[in-house]
């Protein structure tokens, strides 16, 4: 399997139960929900997915520059890559990508 497809596999696997971990304490949730659903798009060009999946595979991963348990700083460089992401790529992220993004946030934050 190559890198690319080891990354995507990743990102599939790790990210949602990680974002429904931290949800409520990421404030760039609804961002890295909305980039999730454009990377996922088979109409979204194979480029702006890579540059996405690459962001989304550095937030999912246990091991990263600042460990994510850390208060207020943990999601700092997670934050800053997926930033970079969206500045190179976001005008690529439609209107429904973000909508997607909005009403999950609503479903990861109603108590179940």
């Amino acid at each position: 399997m190559s890198e690319r497809h080891e990354k995507e596999q990743t990102v599939r696997e790790g990210f949602w139960p990680k974002i429904a971990s931290f949800a409520a304490a990421v404030p760039f949730a609804e961002q890295a929900l909305a980039a999730w659903y454009c990377a996922f798009d088979r109409e979204t060009s194979p480029r702006v997915r890579y540059i996405l999946i690459g962001a989304l595979a550095y937030f999912v991963m246990p091991f990263d520059a600042v460990p994510d348990v850390l208060p207020l700083f943990g999601f700092a460089d997670d934050a800053s890559l997926l930033s970079a992401a969206l500045l190179a790529v976001g005008s690529a992220m439609t209107d429904a990508h973000r909508e997607a993004a909005r009403q999950a946030m609503v479903r990861l934050r109603t108590p179940a």
